[in-house]
């Protein structure tokens, strides 16, 4: 009986000791991650400064480069842990921001003709002879402009764009046409080609 109680203590032990360990590895893997990934951003904004285009996209594929193998030195060296951790939520990630704009809709015929009649109503009532005919075309062309650029901005629509720093690192912008909900820091996911809340 002794012994029996004694192989269920050191069994329970040794899962325990197992889990601690796992455990640490995977805070470790995590730690390793985060790090690489501070390191990528903190890159991106220094290369942002390089003086010519074809320096920021070096300095951004060199970045890139260091910032895949940190992560593949985290995961060798934290092994299980980080398949684990990757198999978890390999698409998650949270908002960095939601910006609210505003996009011109697209104006059609309408408003052209009814900003042209009236522009060049306007326009006749201007001078006489050969003025009074500049006039009612300038007024005419005027108010075909003026009718298209009000018909865009009747039509216009708001749209929502969020930006999500997922834990690989990457950033994306994701636009909705309705209020998605999302403030800075919401945890999100990856779904569908959009994100979704975790």
């Amino acid at each position: 009986m002794k012994n029996h109680f004694a192989l269920i203590i050191a069994a329970a032990f040794l899962a325990s000791s197992a889990l601690a360990a796992d455990t640490t590895s995977k805070a470790s893997y995590d730690a390793a991650k985060k790090a690489a990934s501070s390191r990528y951003a903190e890159d991106k904004k220094l290369c942002a400064d390089e003086a010519s285009s074809s320096t920021r996209m070096q300095c951004l594929r060199d970045a890139k480069a260091e910032y895949n193998a940190a992560l593949t030195k985290a995961k060798n060296e934290h092994g299980s842990a980080s398949a684990e951790s990757d198999k978890v939520c390999a698409s998650c990630g949270k908002v960095l921001s939601v910006k609210v704009v505003e996009k011109e809709g697209q104006a059609g015929p309408v408003g052209m003709v009814a900003g042209g009649v009236a522009g060049a109503l306007l326009g006749n009532q201007i001078g006489s002879g050969t003025g009074r005919s500049v006039a009612t075309v300038a007024g005419a062309a005027g108010g075909a402009y003026a009718g298209h650029k009000i018909e865009e901005k009747m039509k216009s629509v708001k749209q929502w764009h969020v930006a999500v720093r997922f834990d690989n690192g990457e950033e994306k912008t994701f636009s909705f046409d309705k209020d998605p909900g999302f403030t800075s820091g919401t945890a999100v996911k990856a779904s569908n080609g959009s994100i979704v809340r975790r």
